[in-house]
């Protein structure tokens, strides 16, 4: 604790004040203690990994964490022996604020960084394979060209992964379609519609179908398409129900140029994104349009709702979206709740995105 106090036997006009330090058994609560509990959760309540994590030693988090609960007053793990076993409901408290301080701090850093002018750092986005593999790689290019200081990672995953690593703050960014109840947590920025192709051999009776082919006509075969999310309904199935219709999948992937492999070994037909179908793919499989057939999709940005984005950060979301003004994404990041955020983008129309044909009409 800091007192202050008058000297007040001091002759008048000479009087000052004196800084005198007593810690009277004063409690403090350090950003490494809090980094530590952290870095214990996202290791699996495993202080080795921990450890490794955060490259210092096993003790030193032992004792961290047990000065930290010594000063709390209270338990933040249940043990089994010399290991942790769990969170105590307390101890959940305590982490969930402790991230919010940990990002915090981080915004501060910066925001700091920014006001000096500073282009280097550190931009973490996590994404499916679809938007990895068709959508990034020139949007990477062009910003590992403007921030060479700043180190970009990608990690790629399912929309379950993704929000495990937003959950435990390890990405910047997370890029995906659907599945929004998993990101409650996110600003949700909405950066593209897509839809879904049909994908056959070009020997294919599909090939040839003269009139347009509908669900009807695609239950008839066996299907190879996207792995269904594990939460929530799949779109993709729902199309058929309401058809009254059952869909034959005969093969799942996260990865469309996986399911071309196996549409070419004549297992099925393919329903792929149709941005995955790149020109080289017409040598020897057409695609045939299935707008309407199924519900058009949107690709989104988020990023954590406290988060202060960096202008390096900015820059990204518009390379990626440069129907986004720079403004207008600031803007975005100040938004308090879904419905302010909503209104904001009422008038942006978002282009919609396909493969090799929007890849030509660009070229010419």
């Amino acid at each position: 604790m800091v007192i202050w106090f008058r000297q007040s036997a001091a002759p008048l006009g000479e009087r000052r004040f004196c800084l005198v330090y007593r810690y009277l058994n004063a409690k403090f609560m350090t950003l490494k203690q809090l980094k530590y509990l952290i870095g214990i959760v996202d290791s699996g309540l495993n202080i080795t990994s921990a450890a490794e994590r955060l490259y210092t030693s096993q003790p030193g988090i032992s004792k961290q964490l047990k000065q930290l609960e010594a000063e709390l007053g209270m338990q933040l793990f249940t043990r089994k022996g010399k290991s942790l076993s769990a969170i105590t409901p307390a101890g959940r408290e305590v982490i969930d604020r402790a991230r919010k301080i940990l990002r915090e701090v981080d915004n501060i850093s910066s925001l700091a960084s920014d006001l000096t002018g500073e282009q280097e750092g550190r931009l973490s986005i996590a994404t499916t394979h679809t938007q990895a593999r068709y959508v990034l790689p020139d949007v990477i290019r062009e910003f590992n060209e403007r921030y060479p200081k700043v180190d970009l990672e990608l990690h790629q995953g399912t929309s379950e992964q993704i929000a495990e690593l937003v959950n435990t703050d390890q990405v910047d960014f997370a890029i995906a379609t659907g599945s929004q109840k998993l990101f409650s947590n996110l600003t949700l920025l909405p950066i593209y519609h897509w839809d879904r192709i049909m994908l056959v051999p070009n020997d294919h009776p599909l090939a040839r179908e003269k009139n347009p082919v509908d669900l009807k006509m695609l239950s008839a075969y066996p299907l190879v398409t996207y792995v269904f999310s594990l939460t929530g309904e799949s779109s993709f199935k729902r199309a058929f129900a309401d058809e009254g219709l059952e869909p034959r999948v005969v093969f799942t992937a996260r990865d469309a140029d996986i399911i071309k492999t196996y549409v070419r070994m004549g297992m099925g037909v393919g329903v792929i994104a149709s941005m995955a179908y790149e020109c080289k793919d017409q040598e020897d499989l057409k695609a045939i349009d299935a707008t309407g057939l199924f519900p058009r999709v949107t690709t989104w940005l988020g990023f954590p709702k406290d988060m202060v984005l960096r202008s390096f950060m900015i820059d990204f979301i518009h390379l990626l979206a440069p129907h986004y003004s720079r403004r207008l994404i600031s803007d975005v990041a100040n938004m308090d709740t879904d419905e302010q955020l909503e209104e904001l983008l009422k008038d942006v129309k978002l282009p919609v995105r396909g493969g090799c044909e929007e890849d030509e009409a660009a070229a010419a």
